[in-house]
Formats: structure tokens, sequence, C-alpha cells
């Protein structure tokens, strides 16, 4: 198992429902230090067979999604939950299954067209929690 591996976690089905159902989440992914948490960005994420998934509406210049991708690691905050997470890449098939979520979500959106979007597509990624080990460095 790699190190990479030990340091995830699932997300329990109380954080889920919670994050799933609410439209503020704030991502903080760490700045080039590997250990300081950026500023907090505002963006929009789904919820797909047991996992959260976010996009970059810039695509992958978006600075939060350049962070996320470089330093794999950071924390989120949503529904009155702080969590130390991880950033994986996501491409494929599952991508339609998350446009399909993005809409049923944000259908009522003018920005909605855009995360299902090309360009935001491609800057896709699961959101996974970190273990409090991994978190703090043990």
């Amino acid at each position: 198992m790699s190190s990479t591996e030990s340091e995830v976690m699932k997300w329990s089905d109380d954080d889920l429902r919670k994050i799933g159902s609410n439209d503020d989440l704030h991502v903080s992914p760490f700045r080039s230090d590997g250990k300081t948490y950026g500023t907090p960005t505002w963006i929009w994420s789904v919820v797909v067979d047991r996992g959260l998934y976010a996009r970059a509406y810039n695509g992958r210049q978006s600075s939060w999604h350049e962070a996320a991708i470089t330093q794999k690691a950071g924390r989120i905050a949503s529904a009155g939950l702080t969590k130390d997470v991880v950033f994986e890449t996501v491409s494929g098939a599952i991508n339609d299954r998350i446009d399909e979520a993005y809409r049923s979500k944000y259908r009522t959106s003018p920005y909605l067209e855009a995360m299902i979007g090309a360009l935001a597509r491609s800057a896709t990624v699961e959101i996974l929690p970190r273990s409090k080990a991994a978190s703090n460095g043990e």
C-alpha cells in the first residue's frame, strides 16, 4: 500500500449527506510550502457514487485547481464541517455522471452550462478525506 493510499479514508454517509446538500463548499489546497493552507475558495461540489467531486469554473489554470493538483492535499469547509483532504484528478466516463449531478443540483443557475462544459470538465477532481495521522505528518 502506498503512503497516499494509507492517508485516504472514505467519507461517512453523514458527512457526504451534509456536504452534498450544501452549496457552500470552500476549498483550501496547501500553498507551495506543503504546510500552509491557501485562501479558501468557494466552489461547487456534487456527490456521485459515494464520492465527492468538484470542478474549477475557469479550468485547469484556476489557481485553486493548480494548487490542488500540485500539492495533492489541503482542507475543505462545508456544512459546519472542516476536513483535511486529498485531491485526485478525474477523467473518463465518471464525468458524464458528474455532469448529471451538476444538472440536478444546480439546475436553476446561469453558470450551469459552463460547469458542465469542456473547460470546467477538464478540471474535475475527487475530494477524499485524509486520516488524522496523515494530516499531522505522523
